[in-house]
């Protein structure tokens, strides 16, 4: 096959944009995307259809051109009022169906955004039902108070009976009372009033009635809702007995203080038994209406439960489109509407296309919205590309701080650091393994679990770093293989490097001793070749195991934390050169690199060397490594004892060099850099004023010239530009560029890279040497004394990792071994065991994976935040926070 000239050139573009493609794929995370200033021009009709699909899209961070405007004052406040409103009419619906008990079914999957003429129709059909459910609730309302009076005038003629039959009992009771009056007809008042309102209502009636008040009272078993508050009442009977119209008066008023509900009882039996049977009737009546019309007010909002949460993300997306809408502005025809955005480059043409398929929608044809891109000085935000599985450890370098734009990103090498330093910190297969069970259980049904939307914070955060917690379980397997530890046991899985050879011990040294010495210099005791694959399991039997596998998890904790820290330096490097800051490659990257390297990186040779180079026959003599970097720095060399001599040929000339090369680096740190950068200020300042004398020149020549005298001048001037070393036109370019006008932004601009200290440190981006030099003073002493803090920090990681294993062997020896004693005592024994293993889970869940994981991962974060992110990362930008109805609605369920 043939190809012209036009198709290779096609061809070639086509895979320079597959290679960029990827490019940018795999440098998403390790770096932010380019992200670029656009301005959006949309047709005013089009408008809301073309939001309406870059929220759909959700790749377009647009920028508050607004911002000084209040709230109430914008052009589309009173659509995001009526949007407002909606909301508020389904969530009045919404509530209502939870006190039905009615489901409200999930459908979000088809809420389309609507367009502004449904919205008309939507609002109508909300009013509708809104307004139907406040009447059947109001009619609801009425008819369980009227239920409920007809249920307590039931209770109160009930139980007046009893009242009544007292009648000739009350009357003696008040001729006594009054033997020197003649005794009338007694008059009573009958009601009902809460229960717990009772004692009290009672007590005042006696004392306003001087003793001559009988009240007789009887409790309503039948329990009684409230038509107000929905709430379930408990209330009592009472039939009051008194003389004369003084004392009715003041027995009313204590009644309606109390809030007592009064009902007129007859006196007579055959009218209260009259009474009672229409009552009955009544309340038969009012029942059945009560239930045909809870059940008209169930069907309302059941049609109405399958669309509530479909409306619910129409009106969201409508309120986040009208939000968006009031941050442009509108051009002076009131025609277009005119908004600047951040938009990633890499996605600009999946922009394009969702503001064609806005304008189609709107009638409006492919040209209702036009998006060019602008130069700009301001800083982008940071865009890093994540997914469900990457999104957790962004998180944790986000809770930091932001990376600033185009920074190292942190969290590809988090995603193997942070379970790793955990899993030295959590080093147990039995723990580790529980860890991962609960992980897969997440991962493995992360759909169901995800749409139930739970309330809970704290489940909803192990949910959210499910992926994390995953990858921390397979590290911790791991390292408890390493270890050799599984729930605080080790196994023996290749058969131990030591045992006690019979031919050295006698049979009954071996039989009665609970401990022999095995001595590693005789091949009777040590077969001569360690354990295959992490530890020794005879170091589990051995009185000196934490002594050794202390000395162990120290050195390891030493070699990773100072490997961790070099690592970050030499990431500076890179952002040193991706913005091409030379100076701070100079004046920080090499001394900081020599300082650590001079110091704790021979720290690290010395350690590998020790257990390569002495064995069990030079025990005695090994050197004490922090014995040795302490004379190191005393250049002190003793020689006794043998284990702090030198070990090596040269040894004292070396580590002198080291010495003084660290030190050496220290003013280099110091000085050079504050140096450098005033000279480029002063050269750049007296170019800057030369060229502004020549500016200054040439217009006192150009006065009373003739045009064609300046055109030819003009022409002059620009061929000796054209005749000039393309770096001196770059250098008049950065001039012009840097007029005072425009020096702050840059400041800004320069300052992203490499940390920002090429940036001038003034105020109003004017340059400061003595501020600039403070800073170098802070950063050089925070840097030379962190390398030794962070260094000790480090041991963290064998604190925490004995402190597991130790609680770990305690719950086992106290609690699970007491049952294992007892199974020799037979079926005694097994029911025993049955019973410790319950306290024995419980706790191990509770301290170990629980109390001890949360510590090691708290560890952990401090780790990566402040010894390893402190070295290469500033974190001063800010998000990429595009435009999107799914963000949207998930801060709306938040």
């Amino acid at each position: 096959m043939v190809y012209g000239r036009s198709d290779n050139n096609r061809f070639a573009e086509v895979i320079r944009s597959l290679d960029l493609s990827l490019k940018t794929k795999m440098g998403s995370l390790y770096r932010s995307e380019p992200v670029s200033l656009c301005q959006l021009f949309i047709q005013s009709e089009a408008s809301f259809s073309c939001l309406s699909e870059l929220g759909e899209l959700g790749l377009v961070q647009f920028k508050d051109l607004n911002a000084s405007v209040n709230a109430f004052q914008r052009t589309y406040v009173n659509e995001v009022r009526r949007c407002e409103e909606m909301e508020r009419k389904i969530r009045f619906l919404s509530s209502e169906m939870e006190k039905s008990f009615v489901k409200i079914v999930d459908k979000s999957e088809i809420a389309e955004t609507l367009s502004p003429a449904q919205i008309i129709e939507m609002e109508t059909s909300f009013e509708k039902l809104e307004n139907e459910i406040k009447e059947v609730n109001s009619n609801l309302e009425t008819l369980k108070r009227n239920f409920l009076d007809l249920m307590e005038l039931k209770s109160v003629l009930h139980h007046s009976e009893a009242f009544f039959e007292e009648h000739t009992t009350s009357e003696h009771f008040l001729s006594d009372q009054n033997s020197q009056q003649e005794t009338g007809h007694l008059q009573f008042i009958a009601g009902v009033i809460l229960r717990e309102r009772f004692a009290s209502f009672e007590r005042l009636l006696w004392r306003v009635g001087r003793g001559n008040v009988l009240v007789r009272n009887a409790d309503i078993e039948e329990d009684m809702e409230d038509p107000s508050t929905g709430e379930i009442v408990k209330k009592v009977v009472f039939l009051i007995f008194y003389q004369g119209d003084a004392l009715k008066a003041r027995v009313k008023k204590v009644c309606d203080g109390f809030r007592a509900t009064l009902y007129a009882v007859p006196e007579t039996l055959s009218e209260r038994k009259e009474m009672e049977s229409g009552v009955m009737a009544r309340i038969e009546d009012l029942n059945f209406v009560l239930h045909q019309t809870e059940n008209h007010r169930r069907e309302s909002l059941t049609s109405a439960a399958d669309s509530i949460r479909p409306w619910m993300i129409k009106v969201r997306k409508l309120k986040a489109v009208y939000h968006t809408l009031n941050m442009l502005n509108i051009d002076v025809t009131d025609k277009y509407l005119i908004g600047e955005c951040w938009v990633p480059d890499t996605h600009q043409d999946r922009v394009m296309m969702a503001l064609q398929r806005g304008s189609e929608k709107s009638g409006c044809g492919l040209s209702a919205a036009i998006l060019n891109r602008l130069e700009t000085s301001e800083i982008p935000p940071t865009y890093n590309r994540t997914n469900k599985f990457t999104k957790v450890f962004q998180s944790i370098v986000n809770s930091y701080g932001i990376a600033s734009y185009m920074e190292v990103n942190p969290a590809p090498f988090t995603i193997i650091s942070f379970p790793f330093l955990f899993s030295l910190m959590f080093g147990d297969a039995g723990h580790g393994a529980l860890v991962l069970l609960l992980a897969l259980w997440m991962v493995l049904f992360e759909s169901s679990l995800g749409r139930k939307r739970s309330t809970n914070e704290i489940w909803n955060i192990f949910f959210g770093g499910r992926y994390i917690i995953l990858l921390m379980g397979l590290f911790s397997i791991y390292s408890g293989f390493i270890y050799n530890d599984i729930f605080s046991k080790s196994v023996n899985i290749f058969g131990s490097a030591w045992y006690a050879n019979e031919s050295r011990y006698e049979s009954d040294t071996l039989k009665l001793e609970k401990e022999v010495t095995l001595d590693p210099t005789l091949n009777a005791d040590y077969r001569g070749h360690p354990f295959p694959f992490g530890m020794d399991p005879v170091w589990q039997l051995s009185e000196n195991k934490i002594t050794w596998l202390n000395s162990f998890k120290m050195k390891v904790s030493i070699i990773f934390g100072v490997s961790q820290m070099l690592f970050g330096v030499i990431l500076s490097l890179q952002n040193h050169r991706y913005f091409k800051d030379p100076v701070n490659i100079f004046c920080e990257f090499i001394p900081e690199m020599i300082f650590l390297i001079c110091i704790f990186g021979y720290l690290i040779v010395l350690i590998l060397y020790k257990w390569i180079a002495f064995d069990a026959t030079q025990a005695a003599c090994a050197p004490s490594l922090l014995i040795d970097l302490i004379n190191m720095f005393l250049i002190n060399y003793p020689s006794e004892p043998c284990g702090s001599k030198v070990f090596y040929p040269n040894q004292k000339s070396f580590q002198t060099f080291l010495l003084l090369m660290a030190v050496l680096c220290i003013p280099w740190l110091l000085l050079p850099k504050p140096l450098i950068l005033r000279r480029i200020h002063n050269s750049k300042s007296k170019s800057k004023g030369d060229r502004d004398r020549l500016i200054e020149h040439l217009e006192d020549d150009n006065r009373g010239r003739t045009d064609q005298e300046k055109m030819r001048v003009t022409e002059a001037t620009r061929g000796r530009e054209e005749a000039m070393h393309p770096k001196e036109r770059e250098a008049i370019e950065i001039d012009i560029a840097n007029e005072p006008s425009t020096s702050s932004v840059a400041a800004q601009e320069r300052g992203v890279g490499g940390g920002g200290t090429t940036a001038s440190h003034g105020h109003g981006g004017e340059f400061e040497f003595g501020e600039i030099f403070v800073h170098q003073c802070i950063h050089t002493i925070e840097y030379c004394l962190g390398c030794v803090s962070h260094t000790a920090s480090y041991l963290r990681l064998w604190a925490l990792s004995l402190a597991h294993s130790e609680l770990s062997e305690v719950l086992w020896t106290m609690v699970l071994r007491q049952g294992f004693t007892l199974l020799k005592s037979g079926y005694a024994g097994c029911v025993t065991i049955f019973v410790i293993f319950t306290p024995w889970a419980c706790l191990t869940v509770a301290i170990l994976l629980l109390m001890e994981g949360l510590s090691a991962f708290l560890h952990t974060l401090r780790l990566h935040w402040v010894e390893f992110q402190s070295k290469f990362y500033k974190g001063e930008g800010y998000a990429f926070e595009p435009f999107s109805f799914r963000k949207a609605l998930r801060d709306s369920d938040d």
